[in-house]
């Protein structure tokens, strides 16, 4: 007896839901030559009622669109269409479990008339988003890091406040070093010798029970999570306050912790082969771990809309 095949993953690319592992793309694309793309990460959680939950779904898109018009990309649809379209790609793949997508808009192919070369004017864009199981995937104990000898480009060099392709390079360069040398992440430092960021996240110390992170007008990207653990402190009552870093603040401080769309809430035990506090998750980066995945997860009240959710039941049948 023969069962019917299940489906492979649905993306959506250049305007049509497709098959993911057969989705094309011709080898002259602008984006893959010079990087010229912009990209975000966006999570969804399975809450208790079956349903997905995209967190912060709005501010995500409107990030999106607005590092896309910084590379003069017209995406083709509005933050409302997008929505739409994240919601049926949800559907259509059915995965009843936490889900990560992925949305990448960039430069395809030159214009007739345009000359060859680096440019942004003149060449046709296109839209792509993928979606994938994601759980958690830091550990419970804690992570490690290292102070990477790779700096944060200024913000004068790369728009640093736009998630672009190309400059990731950067990140990639300074997370393989880390890990290379086995640690589990990277802290880049800025130009001056300020805490930029990590890898893929913002970096948190805790000193003397008040959380300290870097101003977002800095050579860093400025969170959306990072903003979320923001506010949820001030909704405990924990002190927080924006301040410039260097290396020895980290080396210092009774607790690290780094946020990101991917690791969420990640407390950092170890900084360049030193325990950070007593080497073990402090006090106040587990609360703000706590309260973040109750608040992604649709079980703490007062998570002000930032929860879209949609409902899996069609396509699970």
């Amino acid at each position: 007896m023969t069962s019917t095949p299940r489906p492979g993953p649905v993306a959506y690319h250049r305007g049509a839901f497709v098959d993911a592992a057969t989705a094309q793309l011709p080898l002259s694309t602008q984006g893959l030559h010079y990087g010229t793309g912009v990209f975000e990460g966006i999570r969804a959680h399975l809450l208790d009622t079956g349903e997905l939950a995209v967190f912060r779904l709005d501010d995500h898109l409107e990030r999106l669109l607005a590092g896309a018009r910084l590379l003069r990309i017209d995406v083709g649809a509005t933050r409302h269409e997008l929505t739409e379209v994240v919601g049926e790609l949800l559907r259509r793949n059915g995965l009843a479990t936490d889900v990560y997508l992925r949305p990448v808009a960039y430069k395809l192919g030159l214009l007739p008339g345009t000359r060859p070369g680096v440019g942004l004017s003149g060449v046709s864009d296109a839209l792509s988003i993928v979606v994938s199981a994601l759980g958690n995937y830091q550990p419970e104990q804690g992570i490690r890091c290292l102070v990477s000898s790779w700096r944060r480009p200024a913000r004068s060099a790369i728009p640093v406040r736009a998630k672009i392709t190309g400059g990731y390079v950067n990140n990639a360069l300074a997370l393989d070093e880390a890990r290379s040398a086995g640690f589990d992440d990277a802290i880049l430092l800025d130009d001056r010798g300020r805490v930029a960021e990590a890898s893929t996240a913002n970096v948190f110390v805790v000193r003397d029970g008040r959380v300290v992170t870097p101003p977002a007008d800095g050579d860093r990207l400025p969170g959306i999570t990072r903003d979320t653990v923001l506010t949820l402190a001030a909704d405990l009552g924990v002190p927080t306050a924006e301040a410039e870093l260097d290396g020895t603040d980290l080396l210092r401080a009774d607790e690290v912790f780094l946020t990101g769309t991917g690791c969420g809430v990640s407390p950092v035990i170890g900084i360049a082969g030193r325990p950070v506090g007593d080497g073990r998750p402090g006090p106040v980066s587990t609360v703000l771990r706590d309260t973040y995945d109750e608040t992604v997860r649709g079980r703490r009240p007062g998570t002000r809309g930032w929860l879209t959710t949609f409902a899996l039941e069609e396509a699970l049948r």
